[in-house]
C-alpha cells in the first residue's frame, strides 16, 4: 500500500469511526447543493447487474413538517403496516446486541429500566424524525426481489458515509417503514415499490446526551470465519 492509498484508507476509517445514528437534530436545513452531492456520491453504490434498484424520495421544509404530523397521527392510532415484515423475535447474540444498544440509549436519555411510559415517549420521537429538517425514504421495485433489498442496504450505508463526509448527521429508521401507507401517500410512492426504510438527516445537536454515546461492534472472530 503506497502513501496515497494509506491516506484513503485512513479517511474511510475516520468516516466509519465518526458516524453514528443521530437522535437529536438542530432545525437548521442542509443546503440543497450539499444534499445533491451526498446523493450523487451514494449513486456510485454497486448493485446486482448494475440494476441500481433504489428509488429515493426526499423531503424538506413544509413537506417534512407535514410528514411529522402524519406519522405522529399514525403512530398514535394506526396499526403498523410495513411492506417488509419485521423480525418476529430476536435471539442469542442478536438479542444481546439489541438490548445493549437499547440500554445505552435509555441511559443517555435518563430513562430508568422498566419505565415503559418514558421509553414509549422516546420511541415516538422516531416519528418526529428526532427533530430533523429532512427525511429521505428508500424504496425498490417489488418484482426485483430480495437482492434489490441487499443493493439498497449498500446504498443506505454509502449515503450515511457521504453525509458524514459533509458534516451532516443522519439516522436510518426502519421505524418509519412501519407506516408505509403514510409514506406512500405523502411522497406519491408507486404501489409497485417496496418501502424499505427512512433516513432522517440534518445537523446534530452536539450538546445532546442522545448524541454522546456510541454502540460497540462485535469482535471479528464472532462474525468472520477464515479458511486457509
Amino acid at each position: 500500500m503506497d502513501e496515497s492509498q494509506l491516506k484513503l484508507a485512513q479517511a474511510l476509517q475516520a468516516l466509519l469511526d465518526g458516524r453514528h445514528s443521530c437522535r437529536d437534530f438542530l432545525p437548521r436545513a442542509v443546503p440543497e447543493q450539499t444534499i445533491a452531492r451526498m446523493l450523487h456520491m451514494a449513486q456510485r453504490t454497486a448493485s446486482w447487474c448494475n440494476t441500481q434498484p433504489w428509488r429515493l424520495f426526499v423531503g424538506s421544509g413544509e413537506s417534512t413538517r407535514r410528514l411529522k404530523e402524519e406519522l405522529g397521527r399514525a403512530a398514535g392510532h394506526a396499526r403498523p403496516e410495513p411492506d417488509l415484515p419485521f423480525p418476529p423475535a430476536y435471539e442469542g447474540e442478536h438479542l444481546a446486541r439489541r438490548r445493549a444498544a437499547g440500554f445505552q440509549l435509555y441511559a443517555a436519555a435518563g430513562i430508568e429500566r422498566g419505565d415503559r411510559e418514558a421509553s414509549r415517549a422516546l420511541s415516538l420521537k422516531n416519528f418526529e424524525l428526532f427533530g430533523a429538517p429532512h427525511c429521505l425514504v428508500v424504496a425498490a421495485p417489488e418484482y426485483l426481489g430480495p437482492y434489490a433489498l441487499v443493493d439498497c442496504g449498500g446504498w443506505v450505508a454509502n449515503f450515511l458515509l457521504a453525509a458524514q463526509a459533509h458534516g451532516v448527521a443522519a439516522v436510518p429508521q426502519a421505524a418509519l417503514a412501519q407506516h408505509a401507507p403514510v409514506l406512500r401517500r405523502h411522497f406519491g410512492i408507486d404501489p409497485g415499490l417496496t418501502v424499505i426504510c427512512g433516513i432522517s438527516f440534518g445537523f446534530a445537536r452536539e450538546s445532546s446526551p442522545l448524541n454522546a454515546y456510541r454502540t460497540d461492534r462485535a469482535a471479528m472472530d464472532e462474525v468472520c470465519v477464515w479458511r486457509a
